[in-house]
């Protein structure tokens, strides 16, 4: 892998298990016609059934891998510890390209589950780079939910169309004063209550509105700038990186949660 054997790495061998037991549990079979009559040939198998070849990793999304699996597992271990791009590409001994190529497709895998905000659901909007972002929280807990518009504002309509994606009826909404959210009870069934900022009230939207600036310093951390193209992308890790921690805590968590075999032609 390089001069160095990092602890958080384990041995080829090791990690060829891990992979295996993901994707094939107890024994290997067939990921075309689930035949269990395979054999080995070299790194390769085939099914004596449908006559198949295959490779641990040839029926998931690693299927065209070139990296040695040391250096993958090291890539992946800075990503799920957030580690810079700069400083992915020291460790690892990889290009810009390489490690955002990789840190893009990690990302690309994350699972990707619909939410519902319910009970009490603070929501504002922030503006990046021509994009306007509509996030919601549901206060007290770890679930946001969030809208991406290629555009430089918002409207009510937006606003409406949030709550009815978003939140359960009955929920009791909490906003700034902002014009979007005037008479919002009026296009879905919500208990509204705002914060007027300019008379220094920030109560009802306190927990928003610190996402919006962990979000600003995730991205500039991670990433160390972002483009309106990529922006969603960061968004969308940053959500789940909130709402769903346990995903990170290692490569091997990560994997078990995001591959599966699927099978092609």
């Amino acid at each position: 892998m390089n001069m160095y054997h990092l602890h958080q790495v384990p041995s080829e061998a090791q990690i060829r298990k891990y992979l295996r037991r993901i994707l094939y549990g107890k024994g290997m079979f067939c990921p075309w016609c689930r035949s269990r009559s395979i054999y080995r040939c070299q790194q390769r198998f085939r099914c004596r059934r449908c006559r198949r070849r295959f490779s641990l990793l040839s029926s998931t999304w690693l299927a065209n891998m070139k990296l040695p699996l040391p250096k993958f597992w090291l890539i992946l271990w800075c990503f799920c510890e957030q580690i810079p791009i700069k400083q992915g590409m020291a460790v690892c001994t990889v290009s810009e390209k390489a490690i955002r190529y990789w840190y893009g497709a990690f990302r690309q895998h994350l699972p990707q589950n619909p939410v519902i905000l319910q009970k009490i659901v603070q929501l504002d909007e922030a503006y990046f780079q021509g994009s306007a972002l509509m996030l919601g929280k549901q206060v007290g807990s770890r679930k946001l939910a969030y809208v991406m518009h290629p555009r430089p504002s918002v409207d009510k309509w937006d606003a409406a169309k949030f709550l009815f994606q978003h939140v359960r009826p009955r929920s009791r909404l909490q906003t700034d004063g902002s014009g979007i959210y005037k008479g919002i009870q009026r296009w879905w069934p919500v208990d509204h209550r705002k914060d007027i900022h300019r008379k220094w009230e920030f109560e009802l939207t306190s927990e928003i509105e610190g996402l919006f600036g962990n979000l600003r310093t995730f991205i500039r951390r991670m990433y160390h700038h972002s483009t309106p193209k990529e922006l969603p992308n960061y968004v969308s890790e940053f959500c789940i990186r909130f709402s769903s921690p346990e995903i990170f805590d290692s490569p091997l968590t990560y994997l078990k949660k995001t591959l599966t075999l699927v099978p092609s032609g």
